[in-house]
């Protein structure tokens, strides 16, 4: 087999187009190109006027070595085999805390090896959310359009389902496999920037969480960790909440995967001892623009051709004080949603479903948040930060006592930019639910969030034209885009001097996403299961 690279092929290419292409490339007589398989697909919109695919295949070819000696484009495909999970040798079940990525990843490992894990989980299944949500439209407190993020205890799990990831790891492959095989659409393995959508994600996290259970694990929904049992520094079970009762499990053995907003877990694990320091993280809103100008401005003419679909960006600028602007989960055609996970606070994320066909898209836009910026030299100070700013979001846009709508404060670009309040919105239709209330983001976001805000708008608007649309409406505040605290760990990957404790995923401060929280979960079981293999 081998690989061809960085093959340039049109928007229209069919599969008889392209094997004529790859013959006539490599100089092939027919009948030598035996079967060629699609790697990777990307698109070069670098020149408007020629936005084309790019290509990576596998070849199947009579006479590879003869092939490979005059083509300098081609490389053998090499597959590593991949490393055999240990056997599990746990005195006890070991106890996985959160079903989010890195939970669900690392739980399903264990349960691979044969170790039966536990696995909590704070919300309801995936079903009875449902219903939950289906009930809380029929009495009014929830919009029958209204999309709900579920808060801390596997918020990621049921996200946009972004699969983008800069960390490399022999397991990579892997993750996207198993979401494959549990109902991911297969397009996820050539896709440079894969995306499985929240409406696809649920049934996949389902099935995975399935999978577990038929390999022997164990899964408790509804369950809160109150704490851990320490005998001698060194974990001895856990105590945990469920159906207003408290009960001990005992393991000695526990993976934290508790997600980057479980406030009140780290909270209790800080009172057991747990060594936990200050962590740089970011701050910023949501920036929302009709779908089409984005097509446009990346794609050009070609916009809205169906096999391009809706456009994507990645955009980051430097700032005077350093701390840098940039965009983070950026979601085309998709929708402002509210991740809020406590009373009195409003927290705003994105998403996008499978089409990607909504009527605006989203990116956050963060500003760099450093931990002289807590105000406080203690180490869940940052928790503290993000609740004074969820808090003033809500009563900006929430100013009858006691509302329970969540609404979100907004503006309109323009008019953050000439520092005046917005009484109303233009081109740009909101697309956060339950609504969203004209406001000055300046009541709500530090002044050097804003600041920096303003200074990069113009700069990113060079990027990207259309960036800076004076239309473009800001919704805020977005304080979740990874935690503020991180539990250190040592080259075991256990958490500093308390032996039997993993410390994984956004939640400890160790990723930045699905995969990479998933690569986290995979790393630290394996690590677990050589501790006690060994």
């Amino acid at each position: 087999m081998l690989r061809l690279s960085n093959l340039a092929v049109p928007l229209d290419y069919s599969e008889a187009s392209l094997r004529r292409l790859i013959e006539r490339k490599l100089g092939l007589s027919p009948g030598r190109l035996l079967s060629f398989t699609l790697v990777r697909r990307s698109v070069d919109a670098r020149d408007k006027s020629d936005v084309h695919f790019v290509l990576s295949l596998d070849l199947a070819v009579s006479d590879e070595a003869a092939l490979l000696r005059r083509q300098r484009n081609l490389a053998p495909v090499v597959s590593a085999p991949a490393a055999p999970l240990p056997p599990a040798r746990f005195s006890r079940p070991p106890l996985v805390v959160g079903a989010g990525p890195a939970g669900l990843f690392c739980a399903l490992t264990l349960a691979r090896a044969g170790a039966k894990p536990l696995l909590i989980e704070r919300g309801r299944p995936v079903d009875q959310r449902a219903a939950d949500v289906s009930r809380m439209r029929q009495s009014g407190l929830l919009d029958e359009e209204s999309n709900v993020q579920f808060g801390e205890g596997g918020a990621g799990a049921f996200s946009d389902g972004k699969l983008t990831c800069g960390v490399k790891s022999p397991w990579l492959r892997d993750v996207l496999d198993t979401f494959v095989s549990h109902g991911a659409p297969e397009q996820i393995l050539t896709d440079p920037k894969p995306h499985i959508g929240t409406d696809r994600l649920r049934p996949v996290v389902a099935s995975i969480r399935r999978e577990i259970l038929s390999l022997g694990g164990t899964v408790l929904f509804e369950t809160r960790l109150e704490g851990l049992i320490l005998r001698q520094g060194q974990v001895a079970g856990a105590r945990v909440r469920s159906d207003g009762e408290e009960r001990e499990i005992l393991t000695d053995t526990v993976f934290l995967c508790i997600g980057h907003s479980a406030r009140d877990t780290v909270r209790g694990l800080f009172a057991d001892g747990v060594p936990m320091e200050q962590k740089p993280f970011a701050i910023g809103l949501r920036i929302e623009h009709p779908r089409e100008l984005i097509d446009r401005g990346q794609y050009g003419s070609f916009a809205g051709h169906p096999r391009l679909g809706a456009a994507s960006y990645k955009l980051n600028c430097h700032t005077p004080d350093g701390r840098g602007v940039y965009t983070f989960c950026m979601c085309p055609g998709g929708e402002v949603i509210a991740a809020a996970s406590e009373p009195g606070g409003v927290v705003v994320n994105g998403m996008s479903l499978h089409a990607r066909d909504a009527e605006n898209s989203n990116s956050a836009l963060l500003v760099g948040v450093r931990p002289e910026d807590f105000g406080d030299a203690h180490p869940l100070a940052g928790f503290l930060l993000q609740r004074r700013i969820e808090e003033s979001a809500f009563r900006a846009a929430n100013p009858v006592s006691g509302s329970p709508s969540f609404l979100a404060p907004a503006q309109r670009l323009e008019d953050f930019l000439l520092n005046r309040p917005s009484v109303g919105f233009g081109a740009v239709r909101p697309s956060y639910l339950p609504g969203v209330v004209p406001s000055d983001l300046r009541a709500v976001l530090p002044d050097y969030i804003v600041r920096n805000l303003q200074l990069a708008l113009p700069a990113l608007d060079r990027q990207l034209r259309g960036f800076a649309l004076p239309d473009a409406v800001l919704t805020a505040p977005e304080t979740r885009s990874s935690s503020p605290v991180r539990i250190p760990r040592d080259e075991t990957r256990q958490a500093a001097g308390v032996p039997g404790l993993y410390p994984v995923g956004e939640g400890a401060g160790f990723a930045g996403g699905i995969v990479s929280a998933a690569l986290d979960g995979i790393s630290s079981a394996r690590a677990a299961l050589e501790r006690t293999g060994a």
